[in-house]
């Protein structure tokens, strides 16, 4: 008889997980609270919603995101198989036809015998059957509450923003221009370039507008999804050196000899469906008001006459102390039946969900089979997300996204070591030797 396994949550963690499990032989009931019950940020009823941006970050192994989705991968990953056949354009960077994406997942999961899709809310912990919860940064508030109660430990709460999106057709691009970065690869963004005015404009505008109330519980931003009127609070040139910053990006249309420092800001859009009829404004999660973003976004240079199709929002994240509560597996140092993956282990990130719910999936298989758990140290960036987050002398936990600077140092030639790209190449090579050895572990056992 195949064993049972509950998934809490079919979203990105949760997916991966279910998919991984399902593929494996176990019986598995995913349980998902929607359509039932909404959340503040999902839009649509389908497993794996990408609710913020559309991009899973970049594509080169030299990059922190792009080692973390090639460790996954070479682990069997599912989600960032079906997300590079759902891949948009968007230069070295793996953007994706978000609801293409989603749907694809929901097919995966209909289509597999082993899956039973369960529309309830979870709100208490059973210890006796093998779980994985999954239930991200929106998780229930009866199952948050539950949570607190079998740990003894109080969740932390953090502020999330969502960007908006705009119809490409309302975009004049007798201002706008299509380019990358340094023109490498292909010119996949929308660029919107403003002078010292207009950016003063936009920036006058963007201080005093309006912000929509938030909760009224103790908060701190996240600093990788800040919302732009905060991150504007800090500085005037402050988002020209960050979401804004014009260097590296050009109009050819404009002569040669004015390329240097040819504008003074620049605000980038990013194709959001395969369709390319949709387009995210990069860095600009919010929480004003909704009036306030369309006179906001209508006085960039290039989109006075844009059609918004979502305004942003911000919404309240949860997630738990896992250093208390989790060990390197992913699994509660409480239950062993109970494992916890995705943002509300306080990984925060597309890929590091879909990372942590696969990690977790393969360590309940050997779990249930009564094989050594698997634990990585930080020499792959996938376990050093893990040895970040369970890291016990922790003062307070904070989310982490994946980052050269969680993982573990080189050795070799101090000098050569100076040349980032070098050092990377080390780190990198490392990370997937280490990967190409678990692998062989899991596939031999």
């Amino acid at each position: 008889m195949a064993k049972k396994v509950r998934i809490i949550g079919a979203g990105l963690a949760g997916s991966e997980a279910a998919i991984y499990l399902a593929k494996k032989g176990y019986e598995i009931d995913l349980i998902e609270m929607r359509p039932k019950y909404k959340t503040g940020a999902h839009t649509s009823d389908y497993p794996a919603e990408l609710v913020c941006s559309n991009s899973l970050g970049s594509t080169d192994l030299l990059s922190a995101s792009g080692l973390l989705k090639e460790e996954a991968l070479r682990l069997n990953s599912t989600l960032f198989k079906v997300a590079k056949q759902c891949a948009v354009p968007s230069g070295n960077s793996l953007s994706i036809d978000r609801f293409g994406f989603c749907e694809e997942i929901k097919k995966i999961i209909d289509s597999h015998s082993n899956i039973n899709w369960v529309n309830e809310k979870y709100e208490k912990i059973d210890p006796t059957i093998p779980t994985i919860i999954a239930t991200g940064p929106l998780s229930a508030n009866e199952l948050a509450n539950n949570i607190k109660e079998e740990f003894g430990e109080d969740n932390f709460h953090f502020f999330d923003a969502i960007a908006p999106i705009i119809e490409k057709d309302s975009i004049n691009f007798d201002k706008a221009f299509w380019a990358s970065r340094w023109d490498k690869g292909n010119a996949d963004f929308i660029n919107c370039p403003m002078n010292k005015i207009e950016y003063e404009n936009f920036y006058e505008i963007l201080t005093t507008s309006e912000r929509a109330p938030i909760h009224d519980f103790e908060a701190g931003y996240f600093e990788g999804c800040m919302p732009i009127e905060v991150m504007a609070s800090r500085g005037v040139d402050t988002l020209r050196f960050g979401p804004m910053k014009p260097v590296g990006l050009f109009d050819k249309r404009i002569p040669t000899e004015f390329k240097k420092n040819q504008f003074y800001a620049v605000v980038q859009l990013r194709q959001d469906d395969k369709q390319a009829n949709l387009y995210n404004l990069v860095g600009f999660q919010t929480n004003l008001k909704w009036g306030e973003q369309k006179r906001l976004i209508q006085s960039i240079p290039g989109l006075e006459n844009a059609s918004i199709v979502r305004y942003g929002v911000m919404h309240a994240n949860t997630f738990i102390n896992s250093p208390k509560i989790l060990n390197k597996a992913l699994q509660t140092n409480k239950y062993e039946n109970i494992f916890f993956a995705g943002q509300l282990t306080g990984v925060e990130g597309y890929c590091e969900s879909i990372s942590t719910g696969l990690f977790s999936a393969i360590n309940m298989d050997r779990f249930l089979n009564n094989k050594p758990m698997i634990e990585l140290d930080n020499q792959t960036m996938l376990g050093a997300l893990i040895d970040y987050i369970t890291f016990k002398d922790h003062q307070k936990l904070q989310p982490i996204n994946s980052n050269w600077g969680i993982i573990k140092e080189v050795e070799g030639d101090k000098k050569k070591l100076k040349d980032k790209k070098y050092k990377n190449e080390l780190r990198s090579s490392r990370a997937l030797n280490v990967i190409e050895k678990i692998k062989k572990i899991i596939n031999e056992e």
